[in-house]
């Protein structure tokens, strides 16, 4: 008891002490999604991450980085993670369109919420290694998850596999939004990763978000996201 006791106080103070935002610096120049090394990465925003859905260490073998920009036209997200298990992906990926279920397999995910006075409604953008992506638009505001499956966000993505690393990128016009934020406004959400298989499978979050099974539709822990130029 006095071992859980203190464990339980761990997850708490980490939870506390945890940065809940993070600033998305301004590119003066749009850039194609696959060119993972243009200059404009080395100014972007950026945050690790290595704790699970349950606030509890993830494996350093799951960790992974992200980074975010904004350009007049789109927002651009990097993701950086350790690969040092076996893909679980498509055989026979598919680009053209999105592909449902891309959850259950290595995936990196982001949330987001344009409106911070309700972030019950916000986006969930995916990509996996294989490149291909998956776009929703959500709704919580009945206390049922309503999900827009037909939504049409017009991102774009990219990846590669290298040996222990992938990368990840996806670029998502400011339409899909309905709105283009203003220098210093800020927006909600949040960032994941699923990896792995079941029953050691890894569900990594920026924010975590505390639930007793994981869950990542939980608005009320998202983080901040601050548009700065």
């Amino acid at each position: 008891m006095v071992i859980a006791t203190a464990l339980f106080f761990v997850n708490v103070q980490f939870c506390m002490a945890q940065k809940s935002e993070l600033s998305i610096p301004h590119a003066k120049f749009d850039f194609p999604i696959v060119d993972f090394q243009h200059s404009a990465w080395k100014t972007a925003g950026r945050v690790d991450v290595d704790r699970n859905w349950n606030g509890s260490a993830s494996t350093a073998g799951r960790k992974m980085r992200i980074q975010l920009l904004w350009s007049e036209t789109a927002l651009y997200v990097r993701f950086e993670a350790v690969q040092n298990e076996p893909l679980v992906v498509n055989d026979k990926p598919q680009l053209a369109k999105k592909t449902m279920q891309l959850w259950d397999r290595d995936v990196c995910e982001i949330f987001i919420a344009p409106d911070k006075n309700e972030p019950r409604r916000y986006f969930e953008f995916e990509v996996a290694p294989t490149g291909e992506w998956i776009d929703l638009a959500i709704d919580l505001t009945s206390g049922k998850r309503v999900t827009d499956w037909e939504y049409r966000s017009g991102m774009e993505s990219a990846a590669k596999i290298e040996k222990n690393r992938i990368v990840m990128a996806m670029k998502i016009p400011w339409t899909a939004f309905g709105k283009k934020p203003k220098p210093g406004e800020i927006w909600l959400g949040n960032i994941f990763r699923c990896v792995g298989v079941e029953p050691d499978r890894g569900y990594l979050a920026w924010q975590p978000t505390m639930t007793e099974m994981p869950n990542f539709h939980v608005p009320e822990k998202f983080g901040t996201f601050t548009f700065v130029r």
